[in-house]
């Protein structure tokens, strides 16, 4: 099957993507839900959704508070990302997805946040808090100097990856969002999707900017 050019590949678990299928839909894109690299490649751009925790060996560590490890999704959303790196597609990483993007340039991650009962969720309510972000980042275009996120996550990102800038950080200095320097890549912590269109929120800002500065991208 040849996909349309206006269309973004789900790498993740068919059922657990339902949020991000709807906000790529409200912005005019066509998700392909998938585990094949293959069938994300012919896509336009790539969502690295959020899920458990990458499998620590993939950046040289072993196991000190991962939890929910999938070796397998591991494998297939890297080989894809490098197809799309490869390619100079566009990639939106939110949360886990952001730390697969680190990860793949070689960075590292903290794998039990000292903080993290600020970032995790309780029950089925994201934790809120403040995002210091850097001026002329896409979320500085998008929001200004500060905004406040939604956040669900006991991991954060480490060494930076090659190539990658740290754009946005939460006051205990947990990195919130990055982009790539020369490629068409925004990765952030944060969940956009539970914070925009049917899930937008009056307690934190309108995730939709960043759906649709991804789909100017593919």
């Amino acid at each position: 099957m040849i996909f349309e050019r206006k269309t973004a590949a789900i790498v993740g678990v068919a059922g657990n993507v339902d949020n991000y299928i709807a906000a790529l839909k409200a912005v005019g894109i066509e998700p392909v839900v998938t585990l094949d690299p293959a069938e994300a490649a012919r896509c336009g751009g790539l969502l690295l959704p959020g899920g458990g925790d990458v499998d620590p060996a993939r950046f040289g560590e072993e196991n000190h508070g991962s939890r929910d490890i999938d070796t397998a999704l591991d494998a297939v959303q890297l080989a894809a990302l490098d197809g799309f790196v490869k390619a100079g597609k566009a990639v939106l990483g939110i949360c886990r997805g952001h730390q697969v993007v680190n990860v793949y340039f070689g960075g590292g991650l903290v794998q039990d946040l000292p903080t993290a009962e600020d970032h995790m969720a309780h029950g089925h309510v994201d934790s809120v808090h403040t995002v210091e972000i850097a001026a002329g980042s896409v979320l500085g275009r998008l929001y200004g100097r500060s905004a406040t996120v939604n956040s669900s996550h006991h991991q954060g990102l480490g060494a930076m990856g090659r190539g990658l800038s740290v754009t946005a950080l939460a006051p205990d200095g947990v990195v919130e969002a990055a982009e790539h320097e020369s490629l068409p890549i925004l990765t952030v912590q944060f969940h956009p999707e539970r914070m925009a269109f049917a899930h937008a929120r009056e307690d934190t800002a309108d995730g939709a900017g960043i759906f649709r500065w991804f789909g100017e991208r593919i």
